[in-house]
């Protein structure tokens, strides 16, 4: 294997999908809010970047056992594209990155993306498999907010109602990315909270749990909503209302496609729906 096609092994192990998707929605809620030539916007797009990889090139550290387990053909430190270690090093690299970048933004910034780091990192380094799964999805996703916030003159704080949107969007999101990890999680001895749930009540439980939560981020942020652009927010709720309540009576992959469909909603909202940050 060529260093070109290794170096694109490692950048799939960082996860580029989720990972850039974060770092974007960051990024635009701090541009959105700034004002004209306000804030260090621009360190704020390497400093989450890094942060994100940091957390997906983790996953594959922390998981690499479960994941041969499973037979995880996706990940390529299962395939051999690139090894365990390097892995561990690129997350530590760009953990390292992360937090003296957000350091440079500011005391305020550094410290809330110190917090959201050590979330993303806790859950893949054991807390995925308790309870407290959900908790540090809804405090890596609630600071979401706060830590665009804190680019602003002043750090203010965001508004109660945002905050508790990404965290209930984060929740969601939890509940959605496992429903099909449900069977290799239970082999591999996870039992985080959609893990638990999933074995008290059942799959569709799980997948009913992620399109409630989804919905109702998408109610709090059409809730957060004002201005000229707030009948976006209220036209993404009615597609999300559609959306759960056909996954809700559909079978197969139909729920998680509307889970999906839901989440990339309420992300849209955040960016494009009038809601205000501050």
């Amino acid at each position: 294997m060529g260093v070109a096609e290794r170096a694109w092994a490692l950048v799939r192990a960082g996860h580029p999908g989720p990972s850039l998707a974060i770092s974007a929605l960051i990024a635009v809620l701090a541009a959105q809010a700034a004002p004209h030539g306000a804030g260090p916007v621009a360190l704020v797009v390497p400093a989450v970047v890094a942060g994100q990889f940091s957390i997906g090139w983790s996953n594959d550290f922390f998981d690499a056992g479960r994941d041969a387990t499973a037979g995880r053909g996706d990940k390529p430190v299962v395939t051999g594209g690139v090894s365990r270690r390097a892995a561990g090093v690129a997350g530590v690299a760009a953990l390292a990155a992360s937090l003296v970048l957000g350091l440079a933004i500011g005391a305020v910034a550094g410290l809330v993306n110190a917090v959201m780091m050590a979330a993303g990192w806790a859950y893949n380094a054991g807390l995925k498999s308790t309870l407290a799964s959900g908790l540090t999805y809804m405090l890596g996703f609630g600071l979401i907010p706060a830590f665009a916030a804190s680019t602003l003159p002043g750090h203010p704080a965001p508004r109660a109602l945002v905050t508790a949107a990404a965290a209930v969007l984060g929740l969601g999101a939890h509940f959605a990315n496992v429903i099909h990890d449900l069977d290799g999680d239970r082999l591999a001895g996870v039992r985080g909270l959609p893990q638990r749930v999933a074995a008290r009540f059942g799959p569709g439980a799980v997948r009913l749990t992620a399109l409630v939560l989804l919905l109702a981020a998408s109610a709090l942020l059409a809730l957060s909503a004002a201005g000229p652009h707030r009948w976006v927010s209220l036209a993404g709720l009615g597609v999300a209302v559609v959306a759960a309540t056909a996954g809700a009576a559909s079978p197969g992959r139909l729920p998680f496609l509307a889970a999906i469909i839901i989440g990339a909603i309420d992300v849209a909202l955040f960016v494009f729906g009038g809601v205000i940050l501050v």
